[in-house]
């Protein structure tokens, strides 16, 4: 089969450039576009950056105080009796007179309790009489030395008149030897009376200790105040029994309240301080209106363990009886500095990967990030004791992007954002 020649008008025209154009345009002018987006976002940032390196913050600053004043600090503590007592019997036997009881005040020397011991006063008669036995074998002691001293010395005038005659013939030599040993024996005697003396003056020594010994537990039978003060307990009554061994409850218990100590526990932070004499005033609850003034007068010097505190004990005057022991109180020490610190603003600290920190404001109008270390926190104000010497200018809430060198612009804060300094609390 032969096919004929195409007919030339049955070919399709070629397509116009027109439309292609157009994409080409439109798909440029999107490029074009994307691009421009591009530029924008990249110029922006770049003006954003240049902001932020340029921008001068203004930020509120306070001076760094300089403490050197003493820290006021307040503890709990205790009163607690200047004196105490508890009386125990010392004669055994009853009960015969009770002056005292609770509540009662008595001066030094009083006669509290009366004991009757029938037992110990015919004890201290008998001793007596043995003392007036023992003073009668002394006299014979005595008299036996004088007795044996004018042996003595008639033996040595008939040994001597014996050994003349012998010497002369008119005496045997048997004689003569009988004196000389006359007078060796009647010297015997005598020290053995003079020893019989000596033992006698021994005995009467001892017997005199124990009529003492006796006369003091006599002296026992009254139990008399050991200083000024009050009863507080009362164990007996008229009719009991007591033994002197001091078993079983004392008979009486008392304290002295004219000055009362005040026992304080005082933290390691503040042990350095606490001095002989250094001043304490003490608060009781009950008595809002009161103040009651005191010295340190004590401490423990080493600090328990278990608790890092050192045992601190206030005198306090207590004449009118106002105060009582036993009471919870709270006791004020102006406790004086080992040395100065500085003084900020709680607001000016800041917590990082550095630890504690502040911001600084130098004097060429740049911040400066210093490493401190807190020593008190007082609330609205820190105590530092490393990195602030006094005086420095410091950043008020430093922003978290601050830098470190970067520029800032001061602005003094009102007078109620300075620091609370501890003198002030």
């Amino acid at each position: 089969m032969s096919h004929s020649p195409r007919d030339p008008a049955d070919v399709p025209p070629p397509p116009r450039a027109g439309p292609f154009v157009l994409v080409g345009l439109g798909v440029a002018g999107l490029l074009a576009w994307g691009a421009y987006g591009q530029w924008q976002q990249r110029a922006a940032a770049a003006e954003t950056q240049r902001r932020i390196e340029t921008h001068v913050p203004r930020l509120r600053t306070a001076t760094v105080e300089r403490a050197d004043k003493p820290v006021e600090i307040t503890l709990p503590g205790q009163t607690e009796p200047f004196a105490r007592a508890d009386l125990y019997a010392r004669a055994t036997g009853y009960i015969a007179e009770r002056r005292v009881d609770i509540g009662s005040r008595v001066r030094q020397g009083d006669i509290l309790l009366r004991i009757a011991a029938p037992d110990l006063d015919q004890q201290l008669a008998q001793a007596e009489a043995q003392s007036g036995q023992l003073a009668a074998q002394l006299l014979q002691a005595r008299s036996m030395v004088d007795q044996a001293k004018a042996n003595v010395d008639l033996a040595k005038v008939t040994n001597s008149r014996t050994s003349t005659l012998a010497g002369q013939g008119w005496a045997s030599k048997q004689n003569a030897d009988n004196s000389q040993a006359s007078v060796l024996s009647q010297a015997a005697t005598l020290a053995s009376a003079e020893a019989g003396v000596k033992v006698a003056e021994a005995n009467i020594k001892a017997q005199g200790a124990t009529v003492d010994r006796l006369k003091a537990l006599t002296g026992f039978k009254n139990i008399v105040a050991p200083f000024d003060g009050v009863i507080t307990t009362r164990g007996v009554d008229v009719g009991d029994l007591v033994h002197a061994d001091g078993s079983g409850t004392a008979l009486l218990s008392m304290e002295r309240d004219d000055v009362l100590r005040v026992s304080v526990n005082v933290p390691q932070s503040a042990a350095e301080g606490i001095r002989q004499g250094l001043d304490a005033t003490i608060r009781v609850p009950q008595l809002p209106d009161r103040r009651f003034s005191g010295k340190v007068e004590r401490s423990s010097v080493a600090l328990r363990l278990s608790s890092r505190t050192l045992t601190t004990q206030v005198d306090v005057p207590n004449a009118d009886r106002a105060l009582r022991a036993g009471l919870y109180v709270s006791v004020t020490f102006r406790v004086p500095r080992v040395r100065p610190v500085a003084v900020i603003p709680a607001e000016a600290m800041v917590f990082n990967q550095r630890g504690t920190q502040v911001a600084l404001a130098g004097d060429d109008g740049r911040a400066r990030w210093r490493t401190v270390h807190v020593q008190r926190d007082l609330g609205p104000a820190l105590e530092i004791d490393d990195g602030l010497e006094g005086g420095e200018q410091i950043v008020l809430s430093p922003p978290a992007d601050l830098r470190d060198g970067q520029k800032i612009e001061r602005q003094a804060p009102p007078d109620a954002a300075k620091p609370v300094t501890a003198a002030a609390r």
